[in-house]
């Protein structure tokens, strides 16, 4: 069966209809945003990002058994985190996966750009296009709070996964840590498109056009994001679907707080007041955040106020 063809730009009836249609939203949401997801994101598949994939799975998954012949990401994006684990040395052959044809195909040209063993398909996750037992792996990065039935596509994971397999999914947002990053990005979006207006810093304001069209983004984004998680829930979602070994760990509190009016700043301000050294500046900073969390933090601060959750399982 051939795969869809993107459709990035969506008519005003079917992003009408995509508000009562979760699945819908998902797919005309990631259309559109497919072609500058990896910019807006600060995506790329260099050490950087390679060296953050690897840690955010090592952190729960451990190194044992790598490299993994076979996996599949889920909801995979450009292909963010199941490329730069193959690049980590953590995979040997690659499948995307993704709701959105946009997102497939990019995800295929960056996995060609590589010189990477990846082939993909457009994908329901309630309903994933392989037979039984097919990877040794199935990964997923801020997958699992877009899917309606979170439950069903666990069990569906576990189908596609052969005996031993494991499963990991990392950057889903905590009910706590959503709350307040929610908070801070309005405030700050209030905050940075008023200031603007302000004719001595005209300037740094975007054109109204593209702040319209960053506006109506969001909120299709709020009908993408379905859910939120407490921790311990999601573990037990992930006993009931059949998995062994589960384990959910959180990561990111301050550098969440101050990740958020970043990445809000940033969209709200023309792309081209973001210098070199801007973006050094922001991401330095989450580095040294990031640290505080896991070294120190996180010893000390019950998980459920960190902003993400990742969880592992072993299908028995």
């Amino acid at each position: 069966m051939t795969d869809p063809a993107p459709n990035p730009h969506a008519t005003e009836e079917e992003v009408k209809a995509a508000y009562s249609d979760p699945k819908l939203a998902n797919i005309l949401y990631h259309d559109w945003e497919a072609g500058t997801y990896d910019e807006k994101w600060s995506i790329s598949y260099d050490e950087r990002c390679i060296s953050y994939a690897t840690d955010v799975f090592n952190a729960v998954a451990g190194e044992e058994g790598q490299p993994y012949p076979t996996a599949m990401e889920l909801g995979s994006g450009t292909g963010f985190f199941l490329l730069n684990l193959m690049q980590g040395g953590v995979i040997k052959k690659g499948s995307v996966t993704d709701l959105s044809p946009g997102m497939v195909q990019v995800a295929l040209r960056n996995a060609e750009n590589l010189g990477l063993d990846v082939d993909g398909r457009v994908a329901d996750a309630e309903r994933i296009p392989y037979p039984d037992n097919s990877f040794d792996l199935v990964v997923g990065h801020a997958v699992l709070h877009h899917i309606p039935d979170v439950p069903g596509a666990l069990r569906e994971v576990l189908r596609v996964l052969k005996p031993g397999g494991r499963f990991v999914f990392a950057g889903e947002p905590t009910k706590i840590g959503n709350f307040y990053a929610r908070k801070l990005g309005q405030l700050t979006w209030w905050l940075t498109t008023n200031v603007t207006k302000v004719p001595a810093l005209s300037g740094w304001r975007r054109p109204q056009e593209e702040l319209d069209e960053s506006s109506r983004a969001a909120a299709l984004e709020a009908v993408v994001d379905i859910h939120t998680f407490d921790p311990s829930e999601l573990e037990r979602m992930a006993l009931g679907a059949g998995a062994v070994d589960v384990r959910a760990v959180t990561e990111e509190f301050s550098a969440a707080l101050a990740g958020w009016p970043i990445r809000t700043f940033e969209a709200a301000v023309p792309q081209e007041k973001l210098t070199v050294r801007w973006r050094m500046f922001a991401y330095h900073l989450w580095l040294r955040l990031s640290a505080l969390d896991k070294k120190v933090l996180s010893k000390v601060l019950p998980r459920e106020l960190f902003y993400n959750v990742m969880i592992t399982g072993i299908k028995p």
